[in-house]
């Protein structure tokens, strides 16, 4: 078994740490790198920290945009790409993934209702699941059985989509994940070339 993930983003920062102490090997990948078109990492996730759209503290979403046949081919061989909000109100910050996924950017605390037969919904389970800040919601072409955890008024607030061999999952809980979520999002056979 492998365990490694890849952050992207443009420094290492906390997440980057929290990942290496759950026991996986972590690596970023700038801006840079992802948009480079001969860039090749083997990795198990990519995780994309929350705030990725918002121009004020990424530039990021360029990047995705410009990389997204190489994501979409990183998911169907068995990746799993991590992504959280957006945290911004510009329209089509998902437009590089293979659905149309709408997010509205709204921070808000409360109560999370959560599918815990659902493969990825022990991501929250370091949470007080009483009480969870989001940094928004998603709507879109999101199926019911796809949906793992909603929010006030039913808003969807965590939902997975398998993509050929892999998945998307995105999250707008303002929250680390937890770390046995980690260990086994980020730990598979064999790695995938990105």
């Amino acid at each position: 078994m492998v365990s490694k993930a890849a952050v992207a983003w443009e420094t290492e920062g906390i997440l980057n740490r929290y990942i290496e102490e759950c026991g996986v090997k972590c690596e970023l990948i700038t801006p840079q790198m992802l948009a480079m078109p001969f860039y090749k990492g083997e990795l198990v996730a990519l995780i994309i920290p929350a705030g990725f759209g918002n121009r004020l503290y990424s530039s990021l979403l360029p990047a995705l945009r410009s990389s997204r046949e190489r994501v979409r081919d990183f998911v169907k061989k068995g990746g799993r790409i991590l992504c959280y909000g957006a945290i911004t109100t510009d329209a089509d910050t998902y437009d590089w993934l293979p659905f149309k996924c709408e997010y509205t950017h709204e921070f808000f605390s409360a109560p999370i209702n959560i599918d815990k037969t659902k493969e990825f919904s022990g991501i929250t389970a370091d949470f007080n699941e009483n009480m969870i800040d989001f940094d928004g919601y998603f709507t879109g072409d999101i199926a019911e059985d796809e949906v793992i955890a909603s929010a006030k008024e039913g808003r969807y607030v965590i939902f997975a989509r398998k993509y050929g061999d892999g998945y998307f999952v995105l999250v707008s809980t303002h929250e680390l994940p937890s770390k046995e979520f980690l260990r086994k999002f980020c730990t598979a056979n064999v790695e995938i070339l990105f």
